[in-house]
């Protein structure tokens, strides 16, 4: 795989032609401290998290929700922190605002700026993969695209406007935010391995 490859936009036809794939491995809901804590050490002895957040839509125009989901991959596990039964704080705005651990997601500045609406904090150690996408003219830059054009594999838009912030997720809600988080953390790292992130790999 080279970059020139990678530039070449893949047609929705393309897109929708390839197999469909989902994580599979362990998911944990974080809907306490308690169950922070106990997440805790796989998140801080990793070096790179995917991260995404899911917000309940709204169908008002000029009425913009706050995000319902929090989603975090390691190497071993996806954690979703649901917001609707443990709010937003200083426990997960601490690793957010880590510099030492690399978050990466698609528009991950824009959901930064939404979760500090509901904690005030200032992120760091973020890296928009549309931007890294952008700096190498590759013409995807959204999530399922890269995952696509990267792995020559397709995921499920599904559940994308589903209500986030139930106190019960669907199993379907459960395996696409645990997808989200999971595919930002191997994009990037398939990035890294082809030079694309100013690190070595």
């Amino acid at each position: 795989m080279n970059l020139e490859s990678l530039r070449r936009r893949l047609s929705s036809d393309e897109i929708n032609a390839l197999p469909l794939c989902h994580y599979e491995g362990p998911i944990h809901l974080v809907r306490s401290l308690e169950d922070w804590e106990k997440a805790l050490p796989d998140l801080q002895q990793e070096q790179v998290l995917g991260f995404d957040t899911e917000t309940r839509p709204s169908f008002r125009k000029g009425r913009v929700n706050t995000p319902s989901l929090v989603q975090l991959a390691t190497a071993r596990a996806v954690y979703l922190v649901q917001l609707s039964w443990w709010p937003f704080g200083p426990e997960l705005a601490g690793l957010l605002a880590d510099p030492a651990v690399i978050k990466a997601g698609v528009a991950i500045g824009d959901d930064m700026r939404e979760l500090a609406r509901l904690y005030l904090f200032k992120p760091a150690g973020m890296v928009d993969l549309g931007m890294v996408a952008r700096a190498h003219q590759l013409t995807t830059q959204g999530l399922r695209t890269l995952a696509a054009n990267l792995f020559g594999q397709r995921i499920s838009k599904g559940p994308q406007c589903s209500n986030w912030s139930v106190m019960e997720l669907s199993k379907r809600q459960v395996i696409y935010a645990a997808t989200d988080a999971w595919i930002g953390r191997a994009i990037y790292l398939r990035m890294r391995e082809l030079g694309m992130t100013g690190e070595a790999a």
